[in-house]
């Protein structure tokens, strides 16, 4: 009798493992999946800046250093090796894009431009759905964060080695309001 409610328990405790499991191969595949998403939206974006920065140096042409900033920040994107490095990189071009769009409002040609017009429509409706993807990136990895960290989810975890994954968090610089001087 008590082999019977010893295997019993073993079946249980198997069958838990198992579910758990496969819980985590779900979790990483879904926050794969979500990072895969965003990371089409993020191209689009890094494909569609050389043409606004081209377009911006016709009008605006001593604003170099921003110019340069937005160009070294996409280059930075485009060699990120790691997914947190990627991320990071990101938040950076995020915040030399703001400062493009700054120097863009001291030229009324330039805004008036149909060129512009058009590429800060599309660069919009991007940006628009890189926000979306990056929620539901983060949702995802918030799902399987908590699994990972969760008792008794977490001993599993870290007997098939599934660690915490990074969040799309906006840097401390992003956050700030971009300064523009046109003075000097």
């Amino acid at each position: 009798m008590t082999l019977i409610i010893v295997g019993i328990i073993i079946a249980v405790l198997v069958v838990a493992v198992i579910a758990m499991y496969n819980g985590f191969v779900k979790s990483s595949n879904d926050c794969e999946e979500a990072f895969s998403t965003m990371d089409v939206y993020l191209k689009k974006r890094f494909d569609l800046i050389p043409n606004l920065v081209e377009t911006v140096k016709g009008y605006a042409s001593h604003e170099k250093e921003t110019l340069n900033a937005v160009t070294a920040a996409r280059t930075a994107v485009g060699n990120s090796s790691s997914t947190a490095e990627k991320l990071a990189n990101e938040n950076v071009l995020s915040g030399t894009l703001r400062s493009l769009f700054a120097v863009a409002e001291a030229y009324p040609d330039l805004k008036a431009n149909t060129n512009f017009q058009e590429l800060m429509g599309q660069l919009q409706k991007v940006e628009e759905d890189i926000a979306n993807s990056r929620k539901y990136y983060n949702a995802v990895v918030k799902k399987y964060n908590v699994k990972v960290q969760a008792f008794p989810s977490s001993i599993i975890a870290s007997m098939f080695h599934y660690e915490k994954k990074p969040m799309f968090e906006t840097d401390a610089a992003s956050r700030e309001n971009v300064k523009v001087d046109f003075g000097a």
